[in-house]
């Protein structure tokens, strides 16, 4: 618990490395400091652990076939069905890709912490690439139908850049 004399009338739990913190008022009282505690630290830890329950939801490979089916349906009528979609440990320098005459789709574990458009226009250009091999007109018109999907070739862009031009060590110099 810290007291704090800035704060007058608000109360604040936050994690600080593995410990809740509460920020209360200086002139807090024990009864009401036990009941922000009772209250504000279950809230922030539930928080915590839905969030972390999240982010290994996310990086499962059931959590991309469901985004594929949402992308698939919302995108391109439901028409591209991938018989598997998983991440994929093995790809270095592509971001995903797709065998047109099994169905499967891989998409590189180097996305996994992506943001959620970027990794979304991955799985949508290779869900097209179910539908339409080559990246001719008809291709780009559905890949493209993803709101975001100039702004992650560019963020992509950016990473295999950053990735092939790592920064210089200042130790070195």
């Amino acid at each position: 618990m810290q007291r704090s004399s800035r704060r007058t009338k608000t109360v604040n739990a936050h994690f600080s490395g593995d410990a809740v913190v509460l920020a209360v008022p200086q002139r807090a009282t024990r009864a009401q400091i036990a009941h922000w505690s009772a209250t504000l630290v279950p809230r922030v830890v539930a928080k915590r652990r839905a969030a972390e329950a999240a982010a290994r939801t996310r990086h499962s490979d059931e959590a991309l076939a469901q985004m594929a089916e949402r992308l698939s349906r919302t995108h391109l009528e439901g028409r591209a069905r991938p018989t598997s979609i998983t991440w994929s440990t093995r790809q270095h320098t592509r971001w995903g890709s797709a065998t047109p005459s099994t169905g499967s789709i891989r998409i590189s574990r180097r996305l996994a912490d992506a943001p959620e458009w970027v990794l979304e226009t991955v799985v949508l250009h290779e869900l097209v690439h179910l539908l339409e091999a080559h990246h001719n007109d008809r291709f780009w018109e559905m890949a493209r139908r993803h709101p975001r999907a100039q702004d992650a070739a560019q963020f992509l862009d950016g990473v295999a850049w950053a990735e092939r031009h790592p920064a210089e060590d200042p130790d070195r110099g």
